[in-house]
């Protein structure tokens, strides 16, 4: 593997102590420099022309994407991009960006990512409720992670909003919006079940205590094909009596209460609190 080659395993940025000991010499080092193949970024540390910022940001702070700013790397969902760079960082004080010291896997070297425990982990802790519970959801859903290896590594009263988090996850969904989704019509008392499979109709994304259908509507239901296809199980739903209301991304991020609303007016008449 010659050095650019090696340089785009890790990451595309990388110190050169690390090119080093993967048996490059300085002077190979120097020729990809002065042929312009890498750039010296400062003393010890050299990169592709195309790595991606938050991976040169990690390098020269000396530590490890984790948190928000890992998602992508390991292909975990999340919400919103993170306003600040997370940072695993054993030694020192990164400016400007939020700081981990914990850790307890080893990161997937030569790679500037912390290991996937330590991102699900330091998430936990440091995410709000609802962007943690998708962060950890994504790994169950992918067979990556268990609840219970992950409460294992969260002990004592300091861990308990953490562990909380966990009794929110139960690898059911299938995107972020439907974590999100369930979490607001569980705290609202409704019985909700997910990905239910009902006779006649396939399965659907919730059934709210027992009559009311609701499905997220992704980019896909846009198509010709999958349009005639909601429409057909919307009628056959309906003539099942099951009620049946449709949202997409927007509504349950950013118009939650509108859809509790609208939930509870279909309930309201035959659910009695």
């Amino acid at each position: 593997m010659d050095l650019t080659a090696y340089l785009k395993y890790a990451g595309f940025v990388a110190r050169t102590s690390t090119l080093l000991r993967a048996g490059f010499t300085d002077r190979n080092i120097r020729n990809a420099v002065g042929a312009g193949e890498i750039r010296r970024l400062r003393h010890g540390v050299v990169a592709l022309p195309c790595a991606a910022p938050d991976m040169v940001a990690a390098v020269l702070a000396n530590g490890l994407l984790t948190c928000a700013s890992a998602t992508t790397h390991h292909r975990l969902w999340r919400l919103h991009e993170p306003r600040t760079l997370h940072l695993l960082c054993r030694h020192g004080a990164a400016k400007g960006v939020a700081v981990h010291r914990e850790s307890v896997v080893p990161p997937h070297a030569p790679w500037p990512v912390a290991g996937l425990t330590d991102v699900l982990l330091h998430g936990l802790r440091c995410l709000p409720e609802v962007e943690a519970a998708i962060l950890v959801e994504s790994a169950l859903v992918q067979g990556r992670t268990t609840l219970g290896y992950l409460r294992g590594h969260l002990p004592g009263n300091r861990n308990g909003a953490a562990r909380r988090v966990l009794d929110l996850v139960d690898g059911t969904a299938e995107s972020p919006i439907e974590v999100v989704a369930r979490l607001i019509f569980r705290s609202e008392g409704i019985f909700t079940q997910t990905q239910v499979d009902l006779p006649g109709i396939g399965i659907v994304d919730f059934l709210l205590e027992g009559f009311l259908i609701v499905e997220l509507d992704g980019a896909t239901h846009l198509e010709p094909r999958q349009v005639k296809k909601d429409r057909l199980r919307n009628n056959a739903s309906t003539l099942d009596g099951y009620a049946v209301l449709r949202y997409g991304y927007a509504d349950v991020v950013y118009k939650p209460q509108k859809v509790v609303d609208e939930v509870w007016q279909v309930l309201r008449g035959r659910v009695v609190r």
